[in-house]
């Protein structure tokens, strides 16, 4: 997939809470856990793990959706629900951006796959490496420089 021609764009559905990023993602997954497929209402959810500070918004004020901390904070358009992106409660490093936020998704693919114990039977994703859980914390600076030597 080629890079990600930046800075990135996007919105919710209806347009009232825009986003924009502003360096690459660190890496990108999509992930089969239950929660993620409860709260997209499909067989997994899609994620780029953006710097922190990459990441504003510039129009609207996303609200607090789906899981509420201690760990994570879903954000979402207070308008029309949309989960635009999550938090990692007390984890500086990077926020979870639904890539289909994004008005150019062509860069997009994802290079993990996270808790594929719960991963639906007939679900095929092309990423590179496979998680039945969350990766090991000890693999995510290898990964994550995997992932930037072939963007």
């Amino acid at each position: 997939m080629p890079a990600p021609t930046l800075p990135l764009t996007g919105s919710c559905r209806c347009g009232r809470v825009h986003i924009r990023i502003t360096a690459p993602p660190l890496m990108t997954a999509a992930c089969h856990c239950r929660g993620c497929q409860k709260m997209s209402s499909s067989a997994f959810s899609l994620t780029a793990m953006v710097p922190t500070g990459a990441l504003e918004v510039t129009q609207g004020e996303p609200v607090v959706c789906g899981t509420h901390g201690p760990d994570q904070d879903h954000m979402a358009c207070p308008y029309c629900m949309t989960w635009m992106f999550t938090r990692v409660t007390g984890f500086d490093g990077f926020v979870n951006v639904r890539p289909t936020m994004f008005d150019d998704m062509a860069w997009f693919a994802p290079f993990i796959e996270t808790m594929t114990s719960a991963k639906l039977p007939w679900v095929h994703v092309p990423a590179q490496h496979s998680y039945d859980a969350w990766p090991p914390m000890d693999q995510f600076e290898t990964l994550m420089a995997d992932y930037a030597a072939r963007g």
